[in-house]
């Protein structure tokens, strides 16, 4: 928030698990009123400055909800990478930065041109849906989320990234479950509810584009790697069966 200090960043930065390993590994950027319980966020990204500039120095992740809240919303994320993005890398080169949840073909290609601190996470239901899918012939509440669903040639660019092999991108499902109520309703919340399905949804669309080979690091390799934690040594095993 606009009253986070760097003091409080060195005092998480120092706390340790029984292992050794941080335990505070990251903090989150909301914009104000950029999503769901966000009212409380960053006004300003220059009221973080002093921050950010103590993250960089302790090697604290930066995770972002990469959108201002002051353009239509379909274009909030490109907005975002040209007023806050670039110039905030430009001026921390050597802060940890993840673009989380992101949604664009503009994000993609910025997160590929940009230095090798900044990396994104792909959600599951940006990879299967676009905008049509929730408003074309009757609005789909559970499928409103924030960034919202965008036109399909931003799907197609999301979906050639994560399958792309390339690290720069990893596994961010973003599932926030509601309240029945709260979505079916007048003003309902934004949130996509994917946390039962996903893994079976990334594989789905990996296995759609001939790329599931590619499955396992973009789940489990790739985030993990980027952001200086051991990769989990258990598995899973997927099965093809139909859902039930």
């Amino acid at each position: 928030t606009d009253r986070t200090t760097p003091d409080e960043i060195k005092k998480a930065s120092a706390l340790k698990n029984d292992d050794g390993t941080p335990t505070v590994i990251g903090c989150k950027y909301y914009p104000a009123g950029a999503t769901t319980n966000s009212d409380f966020g960053v006004t300003d990204v220059k009221n973080l400055y002093p921050v950010l500039e103590a993250m960089q120095e302790v090697g604290m992740m930066l995770c972002i909800h990469s959108e201002v809240t002051h353009a239509d919303i379909f274009e909030r994320e490109p907005i975002f990478i040209e007023e806050i993005m670039k110039p905030l890398v430009q001026d921390f080169p050597r802060l940890k930065i993840t673009m989380e949840h992101i949604s664009t073909q503009e994000a993609v290609e910025y997160v590929l041109s940009a230095p090798s601190n900044v990396k994104a996470s792909i959600t599951c239901h940006h990879l299967i849906y676009n905008r049509n899918h929730m408003l074309v012939g009757g609005i789909r509440p559970h499928l409103y989320c924030l960034p919202i669903l965008k036109a399909e040639v931003h799907r197609k660019a999301l979906v050639e990234a994560a399958t792309s092999g390339n690290p720069k991108f990893f596994l961010g499902t973003d599932s926030a479950p509601h309240a029945t109520h709260t979505k079916e309703a007048a003003c309902g919340c934004a949130g996509v509810f994917s946390a039962h399905c996903c893994i079976e949804i990334y594989a789905q669309v990996f296995e759609q584009a001939g790329k599931l080979d590619r499955l396992e690091d973009f789940c489990s390799s790739f985030g993990a790697d980027h952001y200086g934690i051991a990769r989990n040594t258990s598995t899973i095993t997927l099965e093809k069966k139909p859902w039930k």
